[in-house]
């Protein structure tokens, strides 16, 4: 064992082992799903968009095995979108419904017409998901979670869908469904389950000054929790922030700026950056992405991932874990072992 250990650090490769615990949760690389909930358009409507649209449906051409099934597989990213609908039924009809018959039932419960967070990617087109609504994702996550206690940590990427909420305007984004979203993060998955800014923070006077000063806890001190950032930016990460200066009492991190006492957990999108090896290394925990809009999977094209891998981002998502169901690609990444986790290639 300790010749092949040799072998491997000899050959560049990291080599994570379960005496591990003690490293810092910012000091390893994972992989996850983008849109983690988005099951298929259904292929009469797919196709009906197909003809008015066929880059749009193009890039729309992908689906996610259960969120929980990922989970199992290793993954430790998900992203979900969510839609703010306090008096419910706002999502329930989906215009794409109406475009061509022969299309599957949707919705039989009714679950769209009930108050709460709506889960789905693109009204009235791309709207079919592995749920109707944010409660039910919860509720599942932490049944996951307690039939395996001694999971490493799962990152989350929340972005709030829709537009800001302007004078005048009855309906839109407002402060309150940032407070309404902690309170069911908190409700339906449990204080428990979550890593919250104020853990990280600790005794430092911001939340980024315990980054920067390797706060971030270690994999034992992690194990079964979930960790959300909020996706989005300007007025909508503004509002999220009002109020809870270094996220206080907040439940979500933020995709706040560096330099600001809010900036811990940064999206970057464009794996190629340059300055991600820079706030990796100075403790930021950065996600960025291997492929997007099938792209890179129809041409199986691995060099935006292997961009992501060098960079040293945290968090690297993908809509290829496995290869394609929806057109033929050897496309699929994971890391060198076929494993989605591993230690950190900068440190």
């Amino acid at each position: 064992m300790k010749a092949l250990l040799g072998l491997l650090l000899a050959c560049g490769f990291p080599v994570f082992t379960q005496t591990d615990d003690s490293l810092k949760i910012n000091k390893t690389q994972v992989i996850g799903s983008h849109n983690s909930y988005k099951q298929a358009i259904d292929p009469a409507l797919f196709k009906a968009f197909s003809q008015k649209d066929s880059v749009s449906a193009s890039s729309l051409d992908y689906e996610h095995i259960p969120v929980t099934a990922q989970l199992d597989l290793g993954l430790r990213n998900l992203e979900i979108d969510v839609y703010p609908d306090p008096k419910g039924g706002k999502y329930a009809d989906p215009k794409g419904l109406e475009m061509v018959a022969g299309q599957e039932p949707y919705d039989p419960q009714g679950k769209m017409k009930q108050p709460g967070f709506k889960v789905l990617h693109v009204p009235d087109i791309d709207f079919r998901s592995h749920y109707f609504t944010l409660i039910d994702c919860l509720r599942d996550l932490k049944a996951w979670s307690e039939a395996h206690p001694g999971h490493t940590p799962v990152y989350i990427t929340l972005e709030v869908k829709g537009k800001v909420a302007d004078a005048g305007m009855t309906e839109g984004i407002a402060a309150r469904d940032f407070d309404d979203l902690d309170k069911a993060l908190l409700e339906h998955l449990g204080e428990r389950h979550i890593l919250t800014p104020d853990m990280v923070r600790g005794k430092y006077e911001s939340l980024e000054s315990a980054v920067l000063h390797d706060n971030w806890p270690t994999l034992k001190d992690a194990k079964g929790k979930f960790v959300f950032v909020l996706d989005d930016s300007g007025s909508k990460r503004d509002m999220y922030i009002a109020g809870h200066p270094s996220l206080r009492g907040r439940t979500m991190f933020a995709n706040a700026l560096p330099g600001t006492p809010e900036a811990a957990f940064l999206i970057r999108n464009n794996a190629r950056a340059a300055e991600i090896p820079d706030l990796v290394k100075k403790g930021y925990l950065i996600r960025t992405r291997a492929d997007s809009d099938t792209r890179e999977a129809r041409k199986n094209d691995k060099t935006t991932f292997e961009a992501a891998c060098k960079s040293g981002a945290q968090i690297i998502t993908t809509d290829y874990y496995r290869k394609s169901t929806r057109f033929e690609s050897d496309y699929s990444v994971s890391f060198e072992d076929s494993t989605y986790f591993r230690k950190n290639p900068l440190f």
